[in-house]
């Protein structure tokens, strides 16, 4: 378990983004350590435990299982899937039973495999875990420890990304703000938290701006989007997902998320990204990418097909004969000559950085 630690996570300061506005220059650690309550900080230490969803609800005795920490922690509305899965890689380490420190790396490893298992379609939860072991189990004092101090130091630095991870949102909601301007309409795509609050950052802040969402079907996220933005009183205009061409010159910039930004600097997103963001550049419009850090995957897809299939239902509203195709594909990859910027924890990042946090972030 030995390494030479993870540079990225402990000391993240300065990143290419020149005179870009609101850049992050300090160190990113710093963001945890201001999260961490010092109490339970010290309970960490002192314990070596910390509570879970599980064991709040009264199921301390309930064989744990590392699929229901996940479910139970993923039943949050506001937290991430990837966050969902490192609350209970951390789980997995305070509940263990293992007498040493390669039984506990190896029934660690089990458990992350075991969830990136549970959902191989989802890109976000297969990174969050792979950073996840990589933060956790790569520092070399674990090596001179007994299994009781050195559990009791993967237990902290599990809590501490965890908490990085959590204020992953504050930190891009601080950043992608300063570019919206009072008087501009923005074209959204899809739900997404990350870019939700941007924009609620962006209102409680005095701005005056009205967003357009796409209905985003066949689940119809747009309608949600539409109806979080309308609660804090934000305008907004809801139109079907074919009309992003008619409505885009009367668009000041494209604001999306990410299921997953992959080395070559495009992103993976839901499927209608890609031909907004192609209109928008069509017609000089920004295009601008929200999301979080554990959404970097050691992906390179060279076109549509190149992704590991993730389907849905559609409904048609109207009979469709069975020898009928149906294109069910859920998501879609947007190469990076169609993306302006892309508002990270890591800073404000271009396209063609993205590699180079990639590589740091998995060294």
């Amino acid at each position: 378990m030995a390494g030479t630690g993870s540079p990225r996570y402990d000391a993240r300061a300065g990143h290419r983004t020149g005179s870009l506005p609101g850049a992050v220059t300090k160190e990113w650690l710093d963001q945890a350590e201001a999260a961490v309550p010092h109490g339970n900080s010290q309970d960490l230490k002192s314990t070596g435990r910390s509570r879970s969803p599980l064991l709040d609800k009264d199921c301390s005795s309930t064989p744990f299982s590392v699929i229901d920490e996940f479910n139970c922690w993923r039943s949050k509305p506001e937290l991430a899937v990837a966050v969902a899965a490192i609350k209970a890689l951390t789980a997995v380490i305070q509940r263990s039973e293992a007498t040493t420190m390669m039984g506990l790396e190896i029934e660690l490893k089990t458990a992350s495999e075991a969830l990136k298992a549970w959902d191989e379609t989802s890109i976000s939860l297969s990174a969050g875990c792979d950073l996840f072991m990589r933060y956790v189990t790569r520092t070399s004092a674990l090596e001179y420890e007994d299994i009781r101090a050195g559990k009791a130091r993967l237990i902290e630095r599990g809590e501490r990304f965890g908490e990085i991870s959590l204020k992953a949102r504050q930190t891009i909601s601080m950043l992608g703000q300063d570019f919206v301007r009072d008087g501009s309409r923005i074209l959204t795509h899809g739900f997404s938290r990350v870019v939700l609050s941007i924009l609620k950052l962006a209102a409680s802040n005095g701005k005056h701006f009205s967003v357009v969402c796409t209905e985003g079907r066949p689940e119809n996220t747009g309608v949600e989007m539409a109806k979080e933005l309308f609660a804090v009183g934000v305008p907004v205009m809801l139109i079907i997902d074919s009309a992003v061409a008619y409505t885009m010159e009367c668009i000041d910039m494209l604001l999306v998320g990410a299921d997953g930004v992959v080395e070559s600097g495009g992103i993976i997103n839901m499927i209608g990204t890609y031909q907004a963001a192609m209109v928008a550049r069509s017609m000089d419009k920004p295009v601008y990418v929200a999301a979080e850090s554990y959404k970097f995957a050691r992906l390179y897809p060279l076109d549509q097909k190149d992704m590991s299939p993730a389907l849905r239902r559609v409904n048609f509203q109207l009979p469709v004969p069975d020898l009928v195709q149906v294109e069910c594909s859920a998501r879609d990859y947007t190469p990076p000559q169609y993306l302006t910027l892309l508002f990270t924890d890591l800073g404000i990042l271009t396209p063609s950085a993205v590699s180079d946090e990639l590589i740091q972030l998995y060294l």
